[in-house]
């Protein structure tokens, strides 16, 4: 299984995390007993998995988008920068990231089949409002993948800010890029390239070199 579709599936899972949002649940409680709903909604989905782009933006802002926390996953990628960038450009940074990870999470329903997951019990505090939820992704014939979410408590609820799969942070694996993005350009240059590659798609390029790093 390669690093971009572990990446994918453990996005996958966090799509899970919006159906619960009724109650503010221990983080790991509302993934464990959401994930299943979710998983049957994708494995009986044939439009999804045959890459029905309508289907899945709609799934996606849906499921997904609303639980994370793009301001400070952008913060997490662009570090040290992000300091000297204006108000205007860290808006336009955020929106460019967020665009960026919707063009590689919508790929993810369409590698989705018979993943199991399981999800760690997760001791933490009455007051933190911060947590680590582990899991396993379990596909007969291949070895499992740990991923972890990093979350927040927010107003409205748990917002992950990152996903570590087998160790790797998705935000900090674009950090390198955009800092030598950055270094070379300026931050208004890797806001223009990141606006290019979301206006002008490739075919995956640019996720599979941040995947890897």
């Amino acid at each position: 299984m390669t690093k971009l579709v572990k990446l994918l599936l453990g996005v996958a899972m966090l799509g899970a995390v919006g159906m619960a949002r009724a109650d503010v649940a221990a983080p790991d409680v509302l993934i464990k007993n959401t994930v299943q709903d979710v998983t049957t909604i994708i494995k009986h989905d044939q439009d999804i998995q045959a890459g029905n782009q309508k289907k899945i933006l709609a799934l996606v802002d849906s499921k997904v988008l609303p639980n994370f926390d793009f301001t400070r996953m952008t913060q997490l990628a662009v570090g040290k920068y992000w300091r000297t960038a204006t108000n205007e450009q860290k808006q336009s940074l955020v929106t460019e990231f967020r665009n960026m990870l919707v063009r590689t999470y919508t790929k993810v329903f369409t590698v989705y089949r018979d993943q199991a997951i399981e999800v760690k019990p997760l001791k933490m505090a009455a007051d933190a409002t911060e947590a680590t939820v582990q899991t396993v992704i379990s596909k007969p014939g291949t070895p499992p993948v740990l991923v972890n979410y990093e979350m927040k408590k927010a107003a409205d609820g748990w917002k992950a800010f990152d996903i570590t799969i087998e160790g790797v942070s998705m935000v900090m694996s674009y950090r390198g890029t955009f800092a030598s993005e950055i270094q070379e350009k300026g931050i208004d240059g890797l806001i223009k390239t990141l606006a290019d590659k979301n206006a002008h798609p490739s075919d995956e390029g640019d996720v599979r070199k941040a995947s890897t790093k």
